[in-house]
C-alpha cells in the first residue's frame, strides 16, 4: 500500500474520532454549565481545543457551540474535521467500503446544509449535539460491519486509537487544571464526574464503585482499565494489536515500533497509583502523550521508507 493511502486512512479515522470527542465534551459541558456556570465555563474548552491564537471569548453557550461546530477559521471545528475526513475518504474510496464512503459523505452534506446552523438557535442545543454525535456512532458501526479486515482496516484503527489516547489525555489535563483551582472536595468530585461523562465512563464507574468520585478510582479506570474501551490502556492495547497485524502482513517493519508500544503498554499497566502520585498526574499524562507522538512519528518514518 502506498504511504499516501496509508496516511489518508489513518487521518480519516483520526479526524472522525476527534470530532466525536469534541462533540461529547461540548454536550457534557453544556449540561454542566446550565447547572453550575461558575464551575464549568466555556473558556477552557475554547482555549484548549482551538488550534490557533484567537481572541474569541464569550460565555454564551450557543455562540461557543456555533464556533466549535461551524466556524471555518477554527481548524478543530466539526465542519472542518468532517470536511477533512471526507477528503481523505474520497481519495481512498477503493480501499474502504461503499457504505463507509456514503456515511462520511452524507454527514458532510448534513453539516453543510445552510439550514442546519439556524436550528442551533431554534432547537434544544443538547439534542442538536446529540444528533451530530449519532453520525459518529453510525460511522463507527458502519466501519465495524462493512469494512473488510485487512490493511485498510488496520491503518484506520491505528489512527482511531492514536487520536483517542490523545483526547483522553487532553480531557484529563483540562479537568486537572480546573481541579487545581479549588480545594473544595465536592467541587473536585464534580470535575471528576464531568471527565467520566465526557469519555463515556460514568455508568461503568458507578457499576464498579457505587460511591463518590474518588480520585484514585477515576485515575485507575481512565488510564488502566482493560475492559473500558476509552481507557488509555485499552486503546494502547488495541493500537498494539493493529500494528502487529500490519507487521505480520509486511506493511510495516518492526524497527523500534514493537519496543515503543510494549514499553508504553507495560508502563501504564504496571504503574501504581502511588507512582503516578509521586511523579504527578500531569507528568504521567505528558509522558504518555510524548510516547504516542514518538509511536506516530515512527509509523510514518517506517512506512514512508518502504515506498
Amino acid at each position: 500500500m502506498l504511504s499516501r493511502v496509508a496516511n489518508n486512512l489513518i487521518w480519516l479515522d483520526r479526524y472522525m474520532e476527534r470530532g466525536s470527542g469534541i462533540l461529547s465534551l461540548l454536550k457534557v459541558n453544556l449540561s454542566a454549565n446550565q447547572d453550575s456556570p461558575e464551575l464549568f465555563s466555556w473558556t477552557p474548552i475554547m482555549k484548549n481545543f482551538t488550534a490557533f491564537d484567537n481572541e474569541y471569548y464569550t460565555e454564551d453557550a450557543i455562540e461557543c457551540i456555533d464556533f466549535m461546530v461551524f466556524n471555518t477559521n477554527n481548524s478543530n471545528s466539526i465542519v472542518n474535521l468532517v470536511t477533512k475526513a471526507r477528503e481523505n475518504a474520497r481519495s481512498v474510496q477503493e480501499h474502504i467500503s461503499r457504505e463507509l464512503w456514503l456515511c462520511v459523505n452524507n454527514y458532510y452534506l448534513f453539516l453543510t446544509n445552510k439550514n442546519l446552523r439556524e436550528k442551533l438557535g431554534e432547537e434544544d442545543p443538547v439534542q442538536f449535539l446529540e444528533d451530530l454525535r449519532k453520525h459518529h456512532l453510525i460511522y463507527n458501526g458502519t466501519t465495524d460491519i462493512t469494512q473488510e479486515r485487512g490493511t485498510s482496516y488496520y491503518f484506520m484503527n491505528v489512527g482511531k486509537f492514536l487520536e483517542r489516547v490523545n483526547l483522553i489525555a487532553d480531557f484529563t489535563s483540562l479537568k486537572l487544571t480546573e481541579i487545581g483551582n479549588t480545594s473544595d472536595s465536592l467541587e473536585q468530585s464534580f470535575y471528576w464526574k464531568n471527565l467520566l461523562l465526557s469519555i463515556g465512563g460514568y455508568q461503568l464507574y458507578l457499576k464498579k464503585h457505587k460511591s463518590t468520585f474518588n480520585e484514585e478510582h477515576v485515575i485507575s479506570m481512565v488510564f488502566q482499565d482493560d475492559l473500558f474501551p476509552r481507557s488509555v490502556f485499552y486503546c494502547v492495547n488495541k493500537l498494539s494489536r493493529h500494528i502487529d497485524r500490519l507487521i505480520e502482513t509486511n506493511e510495516l517493519e518492526k524497527n523500534n515500533l514493537d519496543f515503543l508500544i510494549g514499553k508504553l503498554e507495560s508502563s501504564i499497566k504496571y504503574t501504581t497509583i502511588e507512582n503516578i502520585n509521586s511523579q504527578g498526574l500531569n507528568n504521567f499524562i505528558n509522558g504518555i502523550k510524548e510516547d504516542i507522538s514518538n509511536i506516530s512519528s515512527n509509523i510514518n518514518a517506517v512506512y514512508n521508507s518502504n515506498n
